[in-house]
């Protein structure tokens, strides 16, 4: 059994220009989950939010999701998310998840089907 230590947060969105998912990190738009940054302090994840906010003709809706780690590896709590990290579902030998790696591996191994706080707060915005 993986052992599962507190939650961390990383911040996500959709880029207007082609619907890719993306995730922020090291101060920019990132396409792959690993390179996004994880933030133990929910205040840095507001932080970055904020700043993920700032050009609004690049992203749509950024927000917060939740993410633990499954060992060493970053992995995020809800089904959605995964999916979204992962990439299309469709074909197994395309998208994100065909590229591979330890911590893909990690997120497409992962079961539950807990609900990101972020996306439920954007969803009771509406």
């Amino acid at each position: 059994m993986t052992a599962t230590v507190s939650l961390l947060k990383a911040v996500t969105g959709n880029r207007l220009a082609d619907g890719e998912v993306v995730f922020w990190g090291e101060g920019g738009w990132r396409e792959r989950f690993p390179d996004a940054s994880l933030f133990a302090d929910p205040a840095d994840a507001d932080a970055a939010l904020d700043a993920a906010k700032a050009d609004p003709t690049v992203i749509v809706d950024p927000y917060i999701i939740d993410v633990r780690l499954d060992g060493e590896f970053p992995v995020p709590t809800s089904f959605r998310e995964r999916v979204r990290a992962l990439g299309p579902t469709t074909h197994l030998d395309m998208g994100k998840q065909a590229e591979g790696g330890p911590i893909l591996e990690a997120i497409a191994a992962a079961s539950g089907a807990a609900r990101s706080a972020g996306r439920s707060n954007l969803i009771k915005k509406r």
